[in-house]
């Protein structure tokens, strides 16, 4: 900490060595939409001593503008922009307070020009916040109807596959945050989540690839944080229908907020369908010798169903203090019905199985969460006080059902199985942020230090029976082989501080740590055994950064651990297929990544962005599914602690609008994957890149159209490669009734059926190749109607807890 403490100050006396001098006086602030509380870009800020002019200038593409060198005294700041009323803010400078920050000052439509003129410029899609991305999705017309899946699918950086799953540059390893705090529906399985959440309620997605220290160690990708659409002051709401042969889906929401109250309301149901086909070949070795050989097809056509609600109240007593309460409800039923055909021969050809598997499998789940908080605004400028709780519970229930039948249709075996688990969480954490200055002859130097704790305690139970009834018996048998019970109880205990610097000229330096202490204590019942582990994480990270004119430079650093998801412990056996079992395991540990990051962005003044970054990320311990398979050809899968993981990539993406009209937006990643497990003998590498292109064009009488596409090499794992895949979509919108409603339609791989992917794995017990078919040509047509007054929203913001660890 005293080295880190002299650099700081370093950086400091380096920034005030290098600024020019001048004039004491300095004025800066930033201008905004007075209803939509967003910035206007480029508007004009002129001041002046009288009626003389003094100086003027215009603000950037946030917002915002600056002026320095100033002489003391009383002036009058004149703002203007097309569309908007001018606006007078009278300023003074004196000695005492010789600069001068203003709030966000808003400047109202003027509804006589805008009867004049059409206002047509369009909020980029994707915008460079500095850490992090943000891609607005509530601009992205293609999304109306579909589901958070299909919106990731568009977020530069991020990849999503044709099973739902995400990486993050490579790695699966990521939270995914709802409004700034932790989902037990995104904890649980997360491929599953995103495709049960409709795009409908999503305003924006932020990614965040080197979190600071006031973020939990959690998650060694990086953060992903979906916000979600909330209304302004005043009474209003929206409703919204989808009809489609994939999606379908009902949801409203309504908002009230006067002076001091706030009150929101929102309830979503929702249907996704899932199609697909898969064969695979798989041989079974023994000392490199192959001893039988699988063969195996299977198709599936499954429609899920569910629904979530929310309702969050904010109160504030006076114009410094907050308090907030928020409940939410998920549930619902995802199927995964399948048949399975099967023929396990010996290496002569010889059948030694052959059968027709019907499997009924479902998972009813739920989740019921209540956050409770104070926030204290204190009195400097940005000095906050805030005392945060949370409480969730969440039943995760699978149950399957198996008959097995001859080649001659005979019913040889069923199998039912039953697994109750559950999740309950408790959480506390306290935040204080304290910023100051150090006033240089050349230069100011704003800091901003944070300190906070949080403690967590985590208690999972799992019972799972099996039981088997030979032929058409109806009376099933318990095998306690494969039953067991067992509790888990995880605490997580952890601190941090961090500081931060901006100085005028540019330079901005992010610097903190985080301890973190876990606990585990795990009791299976049934086998006898305990499982206890407790271990101690130092978490440094350091963001450096320097602008020049429109250009940023970036250098990052930063630790980060993954504690295994509930998924991945729980030691319930899926027998669904009872030749590829797959199972969790409880004694896993948890895997510890170094990261480090070269940005560049720039932005030019016709609105084009370029944000480029070479990183590199290594983890040790990293966890990934294996596969064994026995003599019997018998394969068991179940996540392991493999040893190492490291990826060295290229990440280049663009915005920009080409016209008033006309947005568009692409990206592309390039990296080198290296796995080895010197323990399991096995080790792997290559190259993996991917692409996104995003585009929309404003058409005339409010229509819209956007298309947009992705494709990608596939995937890398250490025991085998996926083939690549790729994915598109186009939608068109039209507004209508004073733009309060809207019709949009939507097709998703209107070109083609769907996707066909190969995949080949081996180990020293098997090597298997793998054909797949996943339907995704669907249609889709999606109305909402918007309600209700707005007026200027509320500049105060509600906290709420984020668990970014994902220990459930």
């Amino acid at each position: 900490m005293k080295k880190l403490f002299t650099l700081l100050l370093l950086l400091v006396w380096a920034g005030s060595a290098v600024a020019q001098s001048g004039n004491p006086g300095k004025l800066s602030g930033t201008i905004v939409d007075s209803l939509t509380n967003e910035a206007v870009p480029y508007a004009n800020a002129v001041l002046k001593d009288g009626g003389k002019l003094l100086t003027g200038t215009a603000a950037d593409g946030k917002g915002t503008f600056e002026f320095s060198n100033l002489p003391l005294g009383s002036f009058t700041l004149e703002l203007t922009f097309l569309g908007y009323r001018t606006k007078i803010v009278p300023v003074k400078l004196t000695a005492a307070q010789p600069e001068l920050k203003l709030g966000p000052v808003k400047l109202n439509s003027d509804s006589k020009m805008l009867d004049a003129v059409e206002v047509t410029g369009m909020k980029a899609i994707v915008e460079d916040k500095g850490d992090r991305l943000v891609y607005n999705a509530e601009k992205d017309i293609s999304n109306a109807g579909g589901t958070a899946a299909d919106v990731l699918r568009k977020v530069p950086t991020l990849n999503v596959d044709l099973d739902g799953n995400v990486q993050m540059r490579g790695n699966s390893n990521i939270k995914v945050l709802i409004n700034g705090k932790p989902s037990g529906m995104m904890a649980r399985n997360l491929a599953d989540a995103l495709r049960q959440m409709p795009a409908n309620v999503i305003k924006t997605v932020e990614v965040i690839t080197s979190p600071g220290a006031k973020y939990d160690a959690e998650g060694s990708a990086g953060v992903i944080n979906i916000i979600t659409k909330k209304g302004l002051q005043g009474f209003n709401g929206s409703t919204n229908v989808t009809a489609g042969n994939f999606n379908r889906g009902l949801g409203t929401n309504l908002n009230y907020r006067k002076k001091k109250l706030g009150i929101s309301l929102s309830a979503n149901g929702y249907q996704y369908r899932n199609q697909w086909e898969n064969s695979i070949t798989r041989t079974a070795l023994v000392d490199g010798a192959p001893v039988s050989v699988l063969m195996q097809n299977s198709s599936a056509d499954n429609t899920g169903t569910g629904g979530y609600g929310e309702m969050s109240i904010d109160y504030d007593p006076d114009s410094t203090s907050r308090i907030n309460f928020s409940a939410n409800v998920w549930g619902g039923n995802y199927p995964n019905n399948t048949t399975l055909f099967s023929r396990l021969q010996d290496t002569e050809g010889n059948s030694l199985q052959s059968y027709r598997n019907e499997s009924r499998f479902r998972n009813p789940y739920g989740n019921g969460q209540l956050d409770l908080g104070y926030t204290k605004t204190l009195k400097k400028e940005g000095q906050e006080f805030s005392l945060l709780t949370q409480f969730s519970r969440m039943p995760d229930n699978y149950f399957y059902e198996t008959d097995i039948y001859s080649e001659a249709n005979e019913i040889l075996s069923r199998q039912h199985s039953d697994n109750y688990s559950r999740n309950k969480e408790y959480t506390v954490q306290t935040d204080y942020v304290h910023p100051f200055k150090i006033y240089g002859k050349r230069d100011t130097t704003n800091l901003k230090m944070e300190i906070g704790i949080k403690a967590i305690r985590r208690d999972i139970g799992s019972e799972f029976r099996v039981e088997n009834a030979l032929g058409n018996n109806t009376t099933f048998v318990p095998d306690p082989t494969q039953s067991n019970d067992f509790n888990y109880f995880q605490k997580v205990y952890s601190g941090y501080t961090s500081l931060r610097l901006d100085t005028k000229s540019k330079w901005n330096v992010n610097a903190g740590v985080r301890l973190e202490r876990t606990e585990i204590e795990g009791d299976f019942y049934t086998t006898n055994t305990d499982l206890s582990n407790q271990y101690n994480n130092i978490i440094p990270s350091v963001t450096v950064s320097k602008g020049v004119k429109n250009q940023t430079y970036k250098m990052s650093y930063t630790q980060r651990i993954q504690r295994p998801l509930i998924w991945y412990l729980n030691p319930w056996v899926n027998a669904t297929d009872t030749l590829n079992l797959v199972t969790g395991n409880p004694k896993l540990n948890a895997e510890l990544s170094h990261a480090v990051e070269l940005a560049h962005s720039l932005n030019t003044e016709k609105g084009l962005s370029v944000n480029s970054s070479l990183y590199w990320r290594y983890t040790d311990n990293a966890i990934e599914y294996l596969s064994t398979v026995s003599e019997n050809g018998v394969s068991t899968s179940k996540p392991e602690n493999i040893a190492k993981r490291a990826a060295y990539g290229l990440n280049l993406n663009l915005a920009g609008q080409l016209n008033k009209n006309w947005n568009l937006n692409g990206g592309a990643d390039l990296r080198f994957i290296e796995l080895s497990s010197p323990s399991l003998g096995q080790s792997t590498d290559g190259f993996i890149w991917n692409f996104n292109l995003n585009t929309s064009y404003k058409l005339p009488k409010n229509y819209s159209v956007q298309a947009n596409g992705s494709m990608g090499s596939g995937w890398i794992n250490l025991q085998g490669k996926n083939s690549g895949y790729y994915w598109h979509s186009i939608a068109a919108k039209k507004e209508f009734l004073d733009k309060k409603a809207s019709l949009t339609v939507g097709l998703n791989s209107p070109f083609a059926k769907g996707v066909r992917q190969t995949g080949t794995r081996s180990a020293p017990t098997f090597e298997s190749e793998s054909r797949s078919f996943y339907v995704n040509r669907s249609a889709r047509v999606t109305f909402e109607w918007r309600f209700g007054q707005m007026s200027d929203g509320s500049s105060k913001q509600s906290k709420k807890i984020r668990n970014d660890d994902t220990g459930r």
